[in-house]
């Protein structure tokens, strides 16, 4: 009830200063974005600062914790109340809210920028087109992969990362042979458990199966899921991850692995911002290995989400909010400001990889040798049904033995989400 008060008084707020400035002339661009944490919001600000001196524009930014975004940025949709211009995850999230007809095409200045020719195809067709036209800027992408402290693999007696699922065992194996815990999560708010499910069903069932689950054109009862939760369900019956995931969220994780606690943590490279934060050395201090194969044949995709920022429909300042997305993609300082701040791959082409430090330029090259680039669960199907889904992945934190129901629980949304009987 306190949350939904918070919210209530933000919304307000919100919709008496936005509207005083829509009254004059195009001098200014609202903003509203979910980049709230020390490194994002620094970079941010220095991007903006930059931009205004630039263009002569005032940025009116406004700030929503990452959680809360989520929904407040839909009540606003649906009101009509949107700001000039927000960010938002590409993918299902973009696609829910151009169907509602929230949002404003900008294929006008995407061409008048050549965009075509800074935005690698690989993320320009599968995040910034939807319905046809172009909706979304990419601003930062990342990569998810196996976060690990090298010290405690070294002190285990681990020399070589592996690339199948039977190497994988034997080295959660050897490191409960150390006493060390393998695995960090921090599932707190739900959606770092996501990317278990997705590498699992990714590994196994492959690209397109998941494609068509994630359109509620397959079922959650199917033997392809079910395997997945079975896999996943031997990982935490063999004890691999650090007990009581739900009670801690993912930076809680990251400390974990930097201070020893547990070896790895599956993650995006935003962790690399956070750890630098704190004064760790990549590939000193932490590393990452990409997350293994598991079944032969199936393609070697990649995941993670692809940040950027999209123009409502009813933009009081369109042509400010043109001007600042294609600063935001075109100029290779306001990239490098946030790659490094951040922890992100930029999609630029023309960006130089001498930004990237060693973990990040590792990253990069095994986004460039994958064979598809996917979205994480949440921004891969529906926002209604990733509410299922995300509960489900809760429960089974919690529960794993209860797997069988959780997903017929969560199929029966997905029926509700899709239409289905």
């Amino acid at each position: 009830m306190k949350r939904f008060s918070i919210l209530l008084v933000l919304l307000l707020l919100v919709g008496l200063v936005v509207p005083a400035l829509a009254q004059g002339e195009e001098t200014f661009v609202t903003v509203m974005h979910y980049f709230t944490g020390e490194l994002g919001r620094a970079a941010l600000n220095d991007i903006f600062t930059a931009f205004q001196e630039e263009s002569g524009l005032t940025v009116f930014d406004n700030p929503i914790g990452h959680e809360d975004f989520k929904t407040t940025i839909l009540v606003m949709a649906a009101g009509g109340d949107l700001p000039d211009m927000f960010s938002y995850w590409a993918g299902a999230r973009v696609q829910f809210v151009v169907d509602s007809g929230a949002l404003a095409p900008i294929d006008d200045m995407w061409d008048a920028n050549n965009l075509s020719d800074v935005v690698p195809a690989s993320i320009a067709e599968g995040a910034t087109i939807y319905n046809g036209q172009r909706y979304l800027i990419p601003f930062g992408y990342h990569y998810v992969g196996m976060f690990y402290n090298p010290a405690v693999m070294a002190q285990a007696g681990v020399t070589e990362f592996p690339t199948t699922w039977d190497g994988f065992i034997a080295l959660c194996d050897t490191l409960k042979a150390a006493g060390v815990t393998p695995i960090a999560l921090g599932s707190l708010n739900r959606w770092p458990a996501q990317f278990w499910f997705d590498y699992l069903l990714l590994r196994t069932a492959g690209p397109e199966y998941r494609a068509r689950l994630m359109a509620g054109e397959a079922s959650y009862t199917d033997p392809e899921v079910v395997r997945v939760m079975e896999l996943w369900k031997g990982l935490v019956d063999a004890e691999y991850f650090v007990p009581d995931a739900n009670a801690y969220d993912w930076t809680d994780a990251a400390d974990q692995v930097a201070n020893g606690e547990a070896a790895m943590t599956l993650m995006g490279t935003w962790i690399t911002g956070y750890w630098n934060s704190n004064g760790l050395i990549p590939g000193e201090n932490y590393d990452f290995f990409p997350f293994p194969a598991i079944d032969e044949g199936v393609p070697n995709v990649a995941l993670g989400p692809v940040d950027g920022f999209v123009m409502s429909a009813n933009a009081a300042h369109p042509n400010s909010a043109r001007a600042l997305m294609a600063y935001l993609i075109t100029n290779l300082d306001a990239q490098a400001i946030w790659a490094q701040g951040q922890g992100a791959l930029s999609p630029n082409v023309n960006v130089d990889p001498a930004i990237y430090n060693v973990v990040m330029q590792k990253a990069a090259d095994q986004v460039a040798a994958a064979e598809g680039f996917n979205f994480n669960y949440d921004l891969a199907t529906t926002p209604p049904m990733a509410e299922g889904g995300l509960d489900m992945f809760a429960q089974f934190m919690n529960d794993p033995s209860g797997y069988m129901d959780y997903l017929a629980a969560t199929q029966a949304v997905a029926d509700e989400v899709f239409g289905g009987s």
